[in-house]
């Protein structure tokens, strides 16, 4: 009988096929009693219920064969693998084949790191082995078919450095050396970025230090960045971007601390000797630099920030790179640097040979709200009127799709700079207008009224209602406020770091998104302390250099859900050539967060997620990223649900794909290790999938 192996920390527990399969499977419908039991009627009513697996059948043979060489499978993030074994009709068979533990969280360290880990890395796939990265940017090195490590290297982390309150880890990078051969130490290299600022590169297949990169196989990233902060404040937590010979490198910034912070210069090493070949810094002090009228007076030469935190994609075609970048700081309050803040929350094209400038876009002028670019820009050709046009997709946390030529930068459908409302901050003089493509709609709503405060029961919507009133709520880009704002959407989304993932067959493009509310307040900085004493369990940050203070928070009801109408969370399928909706579902149940009659109705309405998806040549989408433990897939054309497997923790990560010879299988591997942001279940597991 086929079995299935766990391994945890170097021991084998071994399960039967039948029980692995059942780990792995959810049942065909599942419900709850409780006091709230008409809802669990309703939930039936509308079709809570999950798909009925398929019945088992053989396994087929043939068909192509795929690596996942980068993050987002290609240079250009499209996240697109051509595999076929796995088809609509088989994948409801899918079971658990190996589980590999990273230890990290039995690891004595974690009892004393202040920190929330998020494990969201997607593994890459190259010369037969798998390559990751743990919480604590321990690189492990996969055998694909079974689990087993055949090496790890320990960075040994700075666990002192709380790494910006919320260290995330997504993967490592791969650069093959042509002037070296097989036999030669570090002919192909892995590159790890770490939470304290350090750049490694290790040999591929013994996990060694390439001792000719920088000193003994590492880049001290921290050094030579002006600003002011500490290691705690500046870190890496996206693999970094590979083109030709060149590393290329953004950070994490604690942007919203204060005004001086670490500045985000983008830098491109040698990939032989770790030498600095190239920066660029996106808040421009040259006069020269067409982007500095956009700093008011001397704003730009003490703001920092600006940089990028989320991954770089390549064109090696056009020589370009491609950065989406955040604000610059402090994130709810511009009066320190008024102006327009090009480069800030944009695309900006750079020459990767070079460094420099080649066209931005900005999608958000003088952001005050933490709109940060948060997704790798992704790169797509666009049929249309028998033409075939380069593009790049910018998903942002507003629901914007802006869908750009990648050779000039202009949109390839209609931008219009429409007004918003002025700031009542002394100081603060918020940008008049802001840009809104016409097409594709917004992929989430953008303005919350209190007629339409959400409840279960009336109570509920009277306290939504009543939270909604007091605050100031003018629609999207409403400014933040002493009075209190609210802000719709969040800066989790809309879209996240999660991106898009693109089919390139059907000329598809697939995102998953957030709809929650939060509210903003600018606290006077002589009243923080007694904020703090009143919001024990709010977040609140001083915006050092800046009049005011900050608090925020997620606006829910008095049962903690939130006040905004669901759906909560989504996934939608775009026409590429159109930008019209295929289709969208909601995406997540509530199972494991809420009261069972509250999770049967949730699996109707979707909740908010993290974490991508990826397409298959034979039409099917996958996705973790939900608050319940379940990895999905779905039919690319349809939308519809085909199938979900069980998680030992929250999969808030972008699932992978690859499939090693002819007659092997197909795996799908997701790194199963929650978010501390969203309160679902941490865990160190890497899972594989296969048709059993």
């Amino acid at each position: 009988m086929p079995t299935t192996v766990i391994i945890e920390q170097g021991k084998q527990r071994v399960l039967s096929a039948s029980a692995a399969t059942h780990l792995s499977r959810r049942p065909v419908c599942r419900g709850s009693a409780g006091t709230l039991g008409v809802l669990i009627l309703v939930a039936v009513l509308i079709g809570s219920c999950a798909p009925a697996p398929a019945p088992p059948g053989p396994i087929p043979v043939g068909g192509p064969i795929a690596d996942w060489p980068s993050y987002g499978n290609d240079p250009g993030g499209t996240r697109y693998s051509p595999l076929t074994q796995l088809t609509r009709e088989n994948v409801g068979t899918l079971a658990v084949v190996w589980t590999y533990h990273t230890g990290d969280l039995a690891d004595e360290r974690v009892a004393g790191w202040g920190a929330k880990p998020r494990f969201e890395a997607t593994p890459i796939l190259v010369d037969g082995t798998l390559y990751l990265e743990s919480i604590f940017n321990r690189v492990i090195a996969l055998d694909p078919a079974t689990g087993a490590a055949r090496w790890t290297y320990d960075p040994h982390l700075d666990l002192s450095l709380d790494n910006l309150g919320d260290p995330a880890v997504r993967g490592v990078s791969t650069w093959l050396d042509p002037n070296r051969s097989a036999e030669q130490m570090c002919q192909r290299r892995i590159f790890v970025a770490t939470l304290d600022s350090r750049l490694i590169a290790l040999d591929a297949k013994t996990g060694t230090p390439c001792d000719d990169f920088g000193e003994a196989g590492q880049v001290d990233l921290f050094t030579g960045v002006p600003g002011a902060g500490t290691r705690t404040d500046y870190g890496e937590t996206s693999a970094p971007a590979i083109i030709d010979d060149l590393i290329v490198v953004g950070a994490a910034i604690a942007d919203n601390r204060r005004t001086d912070i670490k500045r985000g210069i983008v830098r491109a090493f040698d990939a032989r000797s770790g030498a600095e070949r190239w920066r660029f810094d996106p808040i421009p002090t040259d006069p020269a630099d067409p982007a500095a009228p956009a700093w008011e007076g001397d704003s730009a030469a003490h703001t920092g920030a600006g940089g990028v935190w989320s991954t770089i994609s390549a064109d090696p075609q056009r020589d370009l790179l491609f950065l989406p970048t955040e604000s610059a700081s402090v994130d709810f309050y511009g009066g320190e640097r008024n102006g327009r803040n090009d480069y800030a929350d944009s695309v900006v094209a750079l020459r990767a040979s070079t460094g420099k400038p080649v066209w931005h876009f900005q999608v958000v002028h003088h952001d005050l709200w933490d709109y940060d670019v948060p997704a790798l820009p992704t790169l797509v050709t666009v049929h249309r009127d028998g033409q075939d046009i380069p593009a790049v997709v910018v998903a942002t946390k507003m629901g914007h799709l802006f869908i750009l030529n990648r050779e000039t930068g202009a949109s390839l459908f209609p931008v219009e700079e429409r007004p918003v409302p002025a700031s009542d901050v002394p100081g603060e003089q918020a940008w008049p207008t802001q840009p809104f493509p016409v097409t594709p709609a917004p992929l989430v709503p953008q303005r919350l009224t209190p007629d339409e405060a959400y409840g279960i029961v009336p109570w509920e919507r009277d306290a939504c209602r009543k939270s909604i009133e007091a605050l100031r709520n003018e629609g999207i880009f409403t400014p933040p406020s002493v009075q209190g704002t609210l802000i719709f959407p969040g800066e989790v989304g809309g879209a996240n770091w999660s991106g898009v993932s693109i089919d390139p067959q059907r000329g598809l493009l697939v995102v998953n998104t957030n709809s929650v509310a939060r509210a903003a307040w600018l606290i006077p900085r002589d009243k923080l302390a007694a904020e703090r004493a009143a919001h024990p369990n709010s977040e609140i940050t001083d915006q050092l250099g800046t009049p005011f203070g900050l608090r925020r928070e997620t606006l829910l009801s008095p049962m903690g859900l939130p006040c905004n109408p669901p759906p909560w969370g989504k996934l939608t399928a775009i026409d590429l050539a159109t930008g019209a909706q295929r289709w969208e579902v909601p995406l997540g149940t509530g199972e494991g967060k809420v009261p069972g009659p509250l999770a049967a109705l949730m699996g109707r309405i979707g909740t908010p997620n993290l974490g991508g998806s990826f397409v298959t040549g034979s039409g099917l989408v996958f996705i973790g990223a939900t608050l319940d433990n379940y990895l999905r897939a779905f039919d690319v054309e349809t939308g519809q649900e085909l199938w979900r497997g069980s998680l030992p923790a929250g999969g808030q990560a972008a699932p992978m794909t690859f499939r090693l010879s002819e007659n092997g299988k197909q795996y799908v591997v997701i790194a199963a290790g929650g978010s501390g942001n969203l309160g679902t279940t941490l865990g160190d597991a890497i899972v594989a999938f296969a048709l059993p």
